[in-house]
């Protein structure tokens, strides 16, 4: 059902500073940074030749990152992305399996302007998973 993984995404407090991390200690190419804001996040991507990496800074007192930055004050991996054909199909089958969709259960458009799920971390050996589709 998975695709290939779209990116991982890294929890920051300050995004300028991480994202001085990777395009200037580690030389890596860097997207500007984007307020997204039906998300509660800002995001910066850093482009690798096989994969992305996503940094993730709250937007606001109700971002959902604001609970994982209080319990990882350095920040740390939030979670994994991959892709898949149909997110409708994807989510119909892991639903019937017994996984948990969070939210409403519905796919909202994600930074890629594609629709995501995330899935509960309960359900995926303890790692939030989001599902973008292709």
């Amino acid at each position: 059902m998975i695709g290939r993984l779209n990116h991982v995404a890294i929890a920051v407090s300050d995004i300028e500073a991480a994202t001085a991390v990777y395009r200037d200690t580690l030389g890596a190419s860097v997207s500007e940074k984007v307020a997204q804001p039906d998300h509660g996040v800002s995001t910066v991507f850093i482009n690798l030749p096989n994969t992305k990496i996503e940094l993730l800074e709250p937007l606001g007192e109700n971002s959902p990152i604001n609970k994982f930055l209080e319990k990882n004050p350095s920040g740390g991996i939030h979670h994994v992305c991959y892709e898949v054909d149909d997110i409708l199909a994807a989510r119909d089958k892991l639903v019937a399996d017994g996984a948990r969709v969070l939210g409403d259960g519905e796919p909202k458009i994600g930074a890629h302007g594609k629709p995501v799920l995330f899935l509960h971390p309960k359900d995926f050996l303890g790692t939030l998973t989001e599902l973008e589709e292709a």
